[in-house]
């Protein structure tokens, strides 16, 4: 009977180690990088239920994330391996810091994890958010499933996609501080949206057809041609068929769009806009369409169907015209491409068979793209023939980037739209904040902080008010998103540049010191 007193000792030491309870230890986790507007609160709060860990995250004004959790070591320790391995794909954790409240300090936690109400403290400078994202496969796939609640809807997102820079107003990366402030979710968007199962849980750019942004045709002196969103977009889709130029509001400004196919409609356009050789950009209906006219490398393509979905510049094949007017880019052997980044182009090839647009820019060269729907109606009513329009507004115009493979390697002719407002890693820290205010034609400024270069998006001619106008807003949005003021200004060395003599008012005015290079 030995063994059943074994057993039964065994047994009673079970017992009494399932009722200690275990040695719980509270700790603080901040975590630095890309960590707002790409599902991060989400998948922190799946993993630590996956985990058995109590706590609550929350989104900092420094556009970090703070992580409270209650956990034995080994439990916290996979916690954040997990972190670091398993992020969100359009996460870039810079850095995680992790401190364990000192004995005294530490208090019960809730029973649950939580996703809190976002703070304003900020513990660090350098995190940002991310750039706008391209529409993503599982939205394109809802867009045009008639059983899907947002079919046709031409501003479905979800937390992988959607516009982001181009809406936000101040951090934490908030619905209520952003430009969808003023559309209140309706019932089933708002499930969604607290349903941890859910793709567009802690979404904030969802919307449907009932709660969402809607979208209106208009002809040239304003009237409205509309009675719904769909009705809006169909109309434009088959007035592009029949040959109309329609200026098309979208997450960054207005484009300029028109069939890419007919000469008379290309020399049209060029003649409204006094543009007489400059190519055109143009936005193919898919990938398979643009292997038609161009030749694509591998690399090529990875780019042209990534979520930053740029301009792509591509060789044009031998009988490229058969698809595309020569007018298009004439005399030269390359064109740019781009794929549709979000619902609403996607929907623009929705009714009919034409395999590219132009889509350019809606602005004069040099001056920057119009963004506000009463402005377009004043300054394109004598280009265009219709106006597609949505009433969210625009909080940070930014054209579209402009990428070229040479040798296999990406190389920027224009870095803005999905790009902005990454950073680039640069290896010497700086031990000053410094504002260059760049060139005087094809502007971008910079402001490097530490070891991270934050280029703003594509500015223009700085020789233009209303291009000057555009670098100060834009400066003062970088400024208040990283939260920081430069200790030093470098400009231009030409005296009579509108960026050099910015950075002299600058300097006077705030008393930093100013460095002229050449």
């Amino acid at each position: 009977m030995l063994w059943l007193n074994q057993f039964y000792i065994l047994a009673q030491t079970f017992l009494i180690l399932l009722y200690i309870p275990r040695f719980l230890m509270i700790f603080n986790i901040h975590v630095t990088g890309v960590v707002q507007g790409v599902g991060f609160r989400p998948f922190i709060y799946r993993l630590a239920k996956s985990h058995n860990l109590k706590g609550s995250v929350v989104n900092l004004g420094d556009a970090g994330v703070k992580i409270t959790v209650q956990g034995d070591m080994d439990q916290v320790y996979r916690f954040i391996e997990d972190i670091r391995n398993k992020a969100p794909p359009l996460a870039q954790i810079d850095e995680i810091k992790v401190e364990e409240e000192k004995e005294g300090e530490s208090k019960e936690l809730t029973i649950d994890f939580f996703i809190m109400q976002s703070k304003h403290e900020r513990e660090s400078q350098g995190s940002t958010i991310p750039p706008d994202i391209g529409i993503c496969d599982d939205c394109m796939k809802e867009l045009f499933d008639p059983n899907d609640r947002r079919y046709l809807y031409f501003f479905i997102t979800c937390t992988n996609c959607g516009p982001r820079f181009t809406i936000i107003n101040s951090l934490p990366y908030d619905r209520e501080r952003t430009s969808m402030a003023s559309f209140k979710m309706c019932e089933e968007c708002n499930r969604e949206y607290t349903d941890p199962g859910n793709r567009r849980f802690h979404a904030q750019t969802i919307a449907c057809h009932s709660c969402g942004p809607p979208a209106s045709l208009l002809d040239k002196k304003g009237v409205e041609l509309s009675s719904s969103s769909i009705d809006a977009v169909e109309k434009a889709s088959k007035l592009l068929a029949e040959g109309a130029i329609i200026a098309v509001k979208g997450n960054g400004g207005f484009h300029l769009a028109c069939s890419a196919e007919e000469d008379d409609v290309v020399s049209k356009l060029r003649r409204l806009l006094g543009r007489e050789q400059q190519p055109f950009a143009i936005m193919a209906r898919d990938l398979e369409t643009t292997k038609k006219f161009a030749y694509i490398s591998e690399e090529e393509s990875r780019l042209l169907t990534s979520s930053v979905k740029p301009i792509m510049v591509l060789r044009k094949k031998e009988g490229y015209d058969r698809l595309i007017s020569p007018l298009v880019s004439p005399g030269l052997h390359t064109i740019g491409v781009m794929l549709p980044y979000t619902g609403l182009h996607a929907l623009l090839f929705h009714e009919n068979s034409i395999n590219a647009f132009i889509m350019t820019s809606a602005n004069k060269p040099g001056y920057p793209m119009v963004v506000d729907s009463q402005e377009a109606l004043q300054k394109l009513k004598d280009v265009v023939d219709y106006f597609l329009m949505h009433n969210r507004k625009i909080v940070q115009r930014c054209d579209d980037s402009v990428v070229s493979v040479i040798g296999d390697k990406k190389t920027f002719l224009r870095r803005s739209r999905g790009y902005v407002p990454l950073p680039i890693t640069i290896r010497k820290e700086s031990n000053q904040t410094i504002l260059a205010t760049g060139p005087d034609t094809d502007v971008t400024f910079c402001i490097l902080t530490k070891n991270q270069a934050f280029l703003s998006q594509h500015i223009g001619d700085a020789s233009h008010h209303e291009t000057m106008e555009f670098f100060k807003n834009a400066f003062q949005h970088f400024q208040n998103l990283l939260d920081v003021n430069p200790s030093l200004i470098a400009c231009d060395l030409h005296p009579r540049f509108a960026t050099t003599l910015l950075a002299e008012q600058l300097s006077q005015e705030k008393n930093i010191p100013l460095v002229h290079v050449q």
